[in-house]
């Protein structure tokens, strides 16, 4: 896997990355999300130098331009709920994309800090011959993106696929390695350390998902 972390340089990603891990500003759910979805622009910005592109010429008033577009259809696929901010800023630049979610979250069996990821909906389109996008906001143990990659897997024919995430962990990302082909792509705007015992990473940001659209039961 090749690991992309955007944020290793200084540009105005930091500021949203910083504004959405500040806990004062957390409290504005509007601003969360829309921070979230400009890091999805700016991510998805930088994925965009990666895809490949066919030649093709432009009618204009005045003439022919010969310029330079995407060649392969995409097909973003978000985590539900909290990938869904994530999904929209990639969808403001890839307008044209296809669009796949998937319903997925930890499910405590023992009442402790043990966990399995359960996957119960899932739509999308065909995927033959596509660039496949996976949006997930929050790369923690990397046990979303396993479970659903596999799940994804079972329903459709996969090519090509890239990961979206804004905050990762160390350990998360390396699990990932193992279960994604080898030339799968993750673009990602910070990395962390550590995970602490209930998998959330440190220092994180918090619940993405509550943040964005409110505390669940």
């Amino acid at each position: 896997m090749i690991v992309n972390q955007v944020g290793n340089s200084n540009s105005i990603l930091n500021k949203f990355i910083a504004e959405i891990r500040d806990e004062a500003i957390q409290k504005d759910s509007l601003r969360f999300r829309r921070n979230i979805e400009r890091i999805g622009e700016v991510l998805g910005y930088e994925f965009s130098k990666s895809i490949d592109y066919k030649h093709q010429a432009v009618q204009t008033p005045l003439g022919i331009k010969n310029t330079y577009l995407p060649s392969k259809k995409i097909v973003i696929c978000s985590i539900l709920r909290a990938g869904l901010p994530l999904h929209q800023g990639l969808l403001n630049y890839f307008d044209d994309a296809e669009n796949a979610f998937v319903a997925a979250y930890r499910h405590h069996p023992k009442n402790n800090n043990d966990f399995e990821i359960m996957v119960e909906y899932f739509a999308s389109p065909a995927m033959k011959g596509k660039t496949l996008v996976l949006a997930d906001p929050m790369l923690a143990t990397g046990q979303s993106l396993i479970t659903v990659y596999e799940a994804i897997k079972k329903k459709r024919t996969i090519d090509q696929v890239h990961i979206i995430a804004v905050i990762g962990s160390t350990e998360g990302i390396q699990s990932i390695k193992d279960h994604f082909p080898a030339n799968t792509q993750l673009w990602i705007a910070a990395i962390d350390d550590r995970l602490n015992d209930k998998g959330y990473i440190i220092p994180g940001l918090g619940d993405a998902g509550d943040l964005a659209f409110g505390t669940k039961l």
